[in-house]
């Protein structure tokens, strides 16, 4: 895995380039995430572009609501993204106070705009400030995502990331994406593929070549074209509206480096799940994996099976009782037996409702972001996930989910085989019913 050949077997599965990665932080903690997006956002000095699946009107909601209106008040161009569904019981005058104090609001869509998509939805979270620092992860903007664990018993766990340099632009074109499909206006100097029109939008220095040179814009124009029927025509049977690969500071095989993996529906999809099939394949001696949804298809249990088989040490941290989703529990319920008895090691977490959404492999390669292990992930819905390569990162996620552990209880194959037979019929009728999860 830390040859030059799984970069190369990641970049010819997902087309994505491996950006140089400089530190990261990694903010598995709610208070400290969202002060770190407040003091973003409060430093920003052109544009502010905010996506994510729940905006609440709550206080913490409020706190980031009036970090984005000082913001536009400095003349910053602020831009929220909210999808429609996950956003739906916010009320209306907190959207009216954003776009009355000068920051652009758009909902995914709306149930009158996409009639025939409303299973798909926005899933991503994303806050990314003058194209040069990215925040992503699984947090939603709500004080159940804002509040510390050790004082909230209602409090969720979950992870958050800070990234700097040009991964920041590309998060930047995936919000893009998104923004065009909620009917959003064209944001200046992005290259991306249109979602609503299959067709390229060119970065705003082009845009007003149109007045000065017909002739040059015409040309470039062409150009682009012919680049988008190269990379996208030939290979409309995988590459289904490939976003414009997004140029950057590439990182060499010895340094730390990190992929965009921004799957949604009609793109990205296959390549997403082939990546972790890779990861999985390429694990020599660890692989831990968090989700609040556990719902796969049997073949990825197989995957996960064979690894364990082979002598790595995979392990499942999943939610206890405290979980927001019960039949989705029940559904991941439904394939203990097969894991534990073929040595995958699983745990429930106790301390509170679990939704963070990593993976961590070998100590080295990590992903984080807003994808679960479930058919509305893998299928139905936009989302965002960053891939790192790096020892420093993937050590300050093995120390996370270690100490998660101690919150934790393991599932033994001995206890399993005791529950109730309501249970048992539960977990099999949710796990045959994982596909509509």
């Amino acid at each position: 895995m830390r040859d030059s050949g799984f970069r190369a077997l990641v970049q010819q599965i997902d087309g994505s380039p491996v950006h140089l990665c400089p530190p990261v932080r990694l903010l598995p903690d709610g208070e400290e995430a969202f002060a770190r997006m407040r003091q973003a956002i409060g430093e920003a000095r052109d544009e502010v572009l905010l996506e994510t699946y729940i905006l609440r009107d709550d206080r913490l909601g409020v706190s980031v609501q009036s970090a984005l209106l000082e913001a536009a008040v400095r003349g910053v161009r602020v831009y929220v993204l909210a999808d429609a569904v996950g956003s739906l019981a916010t009320r209306d005058d907190f959207w009216e106070t954003l776009e009355a104090g000068g920051v652009t609001v758009r909902h995914f869509h709306r149930f009158w705009h996409h009639p025939l998509d409303a299973l798909r939805r926005d899933h991503r979270k994303l806050l990314v400030i003058d194209r040069t620092v990215g925040f992503t992860g699984g947090m939603n903007i709500g004080e159940e995502y804002g509040s510390s664990i050790r004082r909230r018993r209602d409090a969720w766990r979950d992870t958050f990331i800070e990234v700097r340099g040009s991964v920041a632009g590309e998060l930047a074109a995936v919000f893009a994406e998104g923004w065009d499909r909620a009917r959003g206006p064209v944001l200046p100097g992005l290259e991306y593929v249109s979602w609503s029109e299959g067709r390229m939008h060119t970065p705003a220095f082009a845009q007003r070549m149109v007045h000065s040179s017909p002739s040059a814009v015409r040309a470039l124009r062409a150009r682009l074209q012919s680049e988008l029927q190269e990379r996208l025509g030939k290979r409309r049977d995988r590459r289904r509206g490939r976003r414009v690969r997004r140029s950057g500071e590439a990182a060499g095989d010895d340094m730390p480096g990190v992929v965009v993996l921004d799957p949604r529906p009609g793109r990205g999809q296959r390549e997403m799940l082939t990546v972790l099939v890779a990861l999985a394949g390429a694990a020599r001696e660890r692989l831990w994996i968090t989700t609040p949804y556990f719902a796969p298809p049997t073949r990825a249990l197989r995957l996960l099976a064979s690894a364990a088989q082979r002598g790595v040490d995979v392990r499942l941290l999943l939610p206890g009782e405290r979980t927001d989703v019960p039949l989705a529990r029940h559904a991941a319920h439904g394939a203990y037996r097969f894991l534990l008895d073929r040595g995958v090691r699983v745990y429930e977490y106790q301390r509170a409702t679990l939704h963070a959404k990593s993976m961590v492999v070998d100590g080295y390669a990590s992903l984080i972001g807003s994808s679960n292990l479930d058919f509305r992930s893998f299928w139905l819905n936009a989302e965002c996930n960053l891939l790192l390569l790096d020892d420093g990162c993937g050590a300050a996620l093995e120390r996370t989910y270690k100490a998660d552990l101690e919150g934790s209880v393991e599932i033994t194959a001995e206890g399993w085989a005791h529950r109730t037979l309501t249970h048992r019929v539960l977990d099999q009728a949710a796990r045959a019913m994982r596909w509509a999860l």
